[in-house]
């Protein structure tokens, strides 16, 4: 079977690949801008960091976001998907940010850094594709030093209220039929799948405790069609002796 004909995994970074090009713009029209928004207040949930971590990292809009907000902070993103990578770095360039920010190939279920490496960890519109999430925050707790900061900005589901309705049609039929017809690929069916199977709120806070994170805080953005995670690692006290 040649390479061209082979299934592309939902979610994976060749599937990226192939919407790259577009992947920004999509994101604009299909979130009406509000998404610049989110970021800003996820950049602003990291706190006074001085090394930073994005984890799937994409197009770097984070990664970029970050770094205008904390002047003299290095932020590394890393992702799998070379397609979005190399229009990250673009954007970066215009930005003029190539002396802070900088980009690699990276697996958000096995970053390659020290444990305690950074100040803060962040991971924004990606978890949701990320096979084994548990290994992912698991990871993300480890390179972040004590009592540094790790936040998740993730779309969910809203399940109540006035708006669920009108947003449930906007996730299920709009979603993935406009992002079929401009960007000619099936990747948004994925997108509106994986929105609807992420976890609730609650029970993804849960899961973040259970993967050695104190969660410090869930908030609610835009009637709940994101919502932002904000955690600490949760490590024993060295200073406790054992009895």
């Amino acid at each position: 079977m040649s390479a061209a004909s082979q299934s592309i995994e939902p979610g994976s970074g060749a599937m990226f690949d192939r919407i790259a090009r577009r992947y920004d713009l999509m994101n604009r029209i299909l979130a009406f801008g509000i998404d610049v928004g989110w970021r800003r207040r996820a950049a602003r949930a990291v706190g006074d960091a001085g090394h930073v971590l994005d984890v799937a990292t994409g197009t770097a809009d984070l990664a970029i976001a970050i770094a205008r907000r904390l002047r003299g902070a290095q932020v590394t993103g890393s992702d799998p998907s070379d397609g979005m990578r190399a229009i990250g770095e673009r954007k970066i360039a215009v930005a003029r940010l190539d002396a802070r920010v900088t980009l690699e190939a990276g697996d958000a279920q096995q970053l390659r850094f020290p444990d305690r490496t950074f100040d803060a960890t962040t991971i924004a519109f990606g978890i949701r594709n990320v096979p084994d999430r548990v290994a992912c925050l698991r990871e993300m707790a480890r390179v972040t030093r004590d009592g540094g900061r790790v936040v998740v900005l993730e779309l969910t589901e809203p399940r109540r209220g006035i708006l669920a309705a009108l947003a449930r049609f906007h996730i299920h039929w709009l979603v993935p039929h406009l992002g079929a017809l401009l960007s000619g690929a099936p990747a948004y069916r994925h997108l509106e799948r994986s929105i609807a199977r992420f976890p609730a709120p609650t029970e993804f806070a849960e899961l973040m405790r259970t993967s050695g994170l104190r969660v410090l805080e869930v908030r609610a953005l835009t009637l709940g069609v994101a919502h932002l995670f904000v955690a600490e690692p949760d490590r024993p006290d060295p200073t406790e002796a054992v009895t």
